[in-house]
């Protein structure tokens, strides 16, 4: 398999409006374990930035080995925003986000610094960009009659149910994915439309700083870190993995899954890793009966991994990993107005940050924001 970085991907122009280029905030996005945490932080070596984070599992306390979350030391380098907000107990929304994301905009702005949001769920970016268009209020009985027949037949199978009833949106989810596809059935039995067709009509954010007229909609440049060869992020995405079970991510999941308020079916433990960590955990409780509710070691720890459970753990979670980076690939595509580097090229950092120098430079409130 040939893993050799590539030529670079010709980036799109840099955008220009009447009045000059004009953004409000640049969006460093692409598949996991492309590249743009690392990018970010050499972003901020040379200019006064702040980092929003979008991401749906790094919002979470406590999952900070399985969502690569960035270090303390990055975290004082430069100031990170949206995480360790929740307890892993509880939600956080597309529209949750948006608004937070739209105010930090606005907040970080006003304190002379360059806002610039990373991360690779785009549901919260589309949210951020495009707004929020009238989406039905949740029917508990509707909800109730999907979750029962999910219960019957699976989420596969009400996977299967909504690609033939909204493929758009079906092609963007994973087919476990419960919260997300039994909202757009939810929303497919209130109105008989899709939630793709909703989401197609979104309205723009405002933005409305200081100075600026009401209701002038939110621009971002947006940056998108694309593998012109896709074993390459494959090798990244099993070398990342393989990274988090040497510093302890099992103990990490561990802990979660003897959490007593915490169960599989909650948004946190959905996410890839953590996911498959709950179902080798509840596999060994089903072979060893219950698991000690202290973290028994690195001993037992060995004896864990000899297990074929083990096995099935990790090749379970690189394959989740890889579709979904196999997803957000699908879900850049949908967005034109990106700009695309080639994540894998021998001279991507480079490009990355002669890309963005001369964006920021010629953009008249950021050009003096060098450190």
């Amino acid at each position: 398999m040939d893993l050799t970085p590539t030529c670079p991907l010709e980036p799109g122009p840099i955008p220009s409006d009447p009045s000059g280029s004009h953004w409000d905030f640049l969006a460093l996005v692409g598949p996991t374990a492309s590249g743009k945490t690392r990018a970010a932080m050499a972003l901020g070596e040379r200019y006064r930035i702040e980092l929003i984070s979008m991401d749906s599992a790094l919002v979470y306390q406590g999952m900070d080995i399985g969502t690569a979350k960035p270090t303390l030391k990055e975290r004082e380098a430069v100031r990170h925003h949206l995480i360790d907000i929740l307890s892993p107990e509880e939600a956080f929304s597309a529209a949750d986000f948006a608004k937070a994301a739209k105010q930090l905009v606005l907040d970080i702005r006003s304190r002379g610094a360059i806002p610039v949001v990373v991360g690779g769920t785009f549901l919260y970016f589309n949210a951020l960009v495009r707004g929020l268009d009238d989406l039905p209020p949740s029917d508990p009985a509707t909800r109730q009659r999907i979750l029962q027949e999910a219960n019957a037949l699976g989420w596969p199978k009400m996977h299967e149910k909504l690609e033939a009833l909204d493929p758009v949106t079906a092609a963007r989810l994973a087919p476990r994915d419960a919260q997300r596809i039994a909202r757009a059935l939810e929303v497919w039995s209130i109105t008989g439309q899709s939630i793709s067709a909703f989401q197609s009509k979104y309205a723009p954010l405002a933005l409305e700083p200081e100075g600026e007229k009401p209701g002038q909609a939110l621009r971002s440049l947006t940056l998108s870190f694309e593998p012109a060869n896709r074993a390459w992020l494959h090798a990244n995405i099993e070398h990342r993995f393989q990274q988090m079970l040497a510093e302890g991510f099992m103990q990490e999941s561990y802990a979660l899954y003897k959490n007593p308020v915490l169960n599989a079916e909650l948004p946190s433990m959905r996410c890839v890793g953590y996911r498959q960590a709950w179902q080798f955990w509840q596999s060994m409780e089903s072979v060893e009966g219950e698991l000690p509710l202290m973290w028994p070691g690195p001993q037992q720890l060995q004896r864990w991994t000899l297990t074929p459970q083990y096995e099935v753990f990790v090749q379970t979670s690189l394959a989740a990993t890889r579709q979904l980076a196999k997803r957000q690939l699908t879900w850049l595509r949908s967005m034109p107005e990106r700009h695309v580097l080639a994540c894998d090229a021998l001279d991507f950092e480079s490009q990355v940050q002669a890309y963005l120098q001369a964006a920021i430079e010629r953009h008249e409130p950021y050009r003096s924001m060098i450190k």
